[in-house]
C-alpha cells in the first residue's frame, strides 16, 4: 500500500523525506541506474499531489505533456502549464501539484554515474545536471519537439531489459540533458522565472559548497559569503530544506567521495588529498561516520553489485 503523504506541497515540514521512488523507502546505495514512469502511475496514488522530499542519488527529468500544476523546487512554488519541463537533481527539495488531467512523463537515473559519463563526453552539461529547473515550454519549439522521442527511447530501453540496456539507457538520458541544455540558450530570459531572495541565497550556498568543498571551508566561511551571520545561514538551510547548513557541505562531501571511489582508480588516500582531509585516517573515520562502512568497504560494495 502506497503511504498517504502528509501534507500538500506548499505547507512546510520540519523533516523532508528521502525516498528512492516517492513512497518508497530510501535504500542505503543507488543501484538502480534509471527508471521510466508516466506521471499518473504514481500521482494518481496520492490524490495528483506529491509532498516535498528529496532523492538521496537520484536525478529526475519531468515532462508534462498535458494538463496543469504546480512544482515545488527548494523554497520555490511555480506553475506549470504543458508543455512544461522540471529538471530535480539529487538531494534538492521538491514536490508537485497536479489536476487530474495531466499527463506526461518522468526519467529517474542515479546521478553520480550520470555524472560520471557528462564528464567524459561534454563536461559543460554539468551545470544542466545539478540545477534544478521548472519551466513552460512554447508549444512549438524547436527543441520541445525533440523531447517525446527521447522519453519514448528511454522507455522502451526500460522495459526491454536486454544487453547494453544501462548503457544504452544513461545515452539517451545523456541526449535529454542536451536537449535541456540547448532550450536553456534558446528560450528569452522572461520565461525563467525569478527567484525569491531566500532561494537566490540557497543556489548562491550551492554554488560555493561547490566550489570550495575541496577546502573544507566551515560554515562561518560560507555566511561570510552570502553576508550573514553563521546563525542565519543554518536558519536559511533548515527552515527551507529541513537540514543544517553543516548537513549540506557534508552531502556534498560524501556524495563526491562515493562518485570518486567508484568511478575513478584513484586511491583512497588520494580522494581524500583531492577532498581537502588532512589525512586518509580522518576522511576514513569521516566516511564511516555518515556511511557506516570504510571508504574501501564501499568501493568493493558499489564494484560488486
Amino acid at each position: 500500500m502506497p503511504q498517504s503523504p502528509p501534507q500538500p506541497p506548499g505547507k512546510r515540514q520540519r523533516r523532508i523525506p528521502n525516498y528512492a521512488m516517492y513512497g518508497d523507502n530510501a535504500p542505503a546505495g543507488g543501484s538502480n541506474m534509471f527508471n521510466f514512469e508516466w506521471i499518473p502511475e504514481r500521482s494518481s496514488l496520492y490524490g495528483w499531489e506529491i509532498d516535498p522530499h528529496e532523492h538521496q542519488s537520484l536525478f529526475q527529468i519531468l515532462y508534462m505533456t498535458h494538463g496543469q500544476g504546480h512544482a515545488l523546487l527548494d523554497d520555490e512554488r511555480r506553475p506549470l502549464h504543458a508543455p512544461a519541463l522540471v529538471v530535480v537533481p539529487a538531494r534538492r527539495v521538491h514536490g508537485f501539484e497536479f489536476n487530474p488531467q495531466v499527463n506526461g512523463v518522468v526519467v529517474t537515473a542515479a546521478q553520480k554515474p550520470l555524472e560520471a559519463m557528462v564528464k567524459i563526453v561534454m563536461p559543460e552539461l554539468l551545470h544542466t545536471l545539478r540545477k534544478p529547473l521548472a519551466i513552460n515550454l512554447p508549444e512549438q519549439g524547436r527543441y520541445t519537439a525533440g523531447l517525446m522521442p527521447l522519453y519514448l527511447s528511454i522507455e522502451r530501453e526500460w522495459r526491454l531489459a536486454a544487453m547494453g540496456q544501462v548503457a544504452a539507457g544513461l545515452s539517451l538520458i545523456t541526449a535529454l540533458l542536451v536537449q535541456v541544455a540547448r532550450l536553456s540558450e534558446t528560450l528569452e530570459p522572461a520565461v525563467w522565472p525569478a527567484l525569491s531572495r531566500r532561494s537566490l541565497q540557497l543556489e548562491k550556498f550551492r554554488s560555493l559548497i561547490d566550489e570550495h568543498m575541496r577546502r573544507r571551508w566551515t560554515v562561518a566561511q560560507y555566511a561570510e559569503q552570502l553576508g550573514i551571520s553563521a546563525g542565519q545561514l543554518s536558519r536559511l538551510t533548515r527552515e527551507s530544506l529541513g537540514k543544517s547548513s553543516i548537513d549540506m557541505i557534508n552531502e556534498r562531501v560524501l556524495f563526491e567521495a562515493q562518485r570518486e571511489l567508484v568511478y575513478t582508480n584513484g586511491s583512497i588516500k588520494q580522494i581524500a588529498d583531492s577532498l581537502g582531509f588532512e589525512d586518509e585516517s580522518y576522511f576514513g573515520r569521516f566516511f564511516r561516520k555518515h556511511m557506516g562502512v570504510s571508504p574501501h568497504a564501499y568501493r568493493v560494495q558499489e564494484l560488486e553489485r
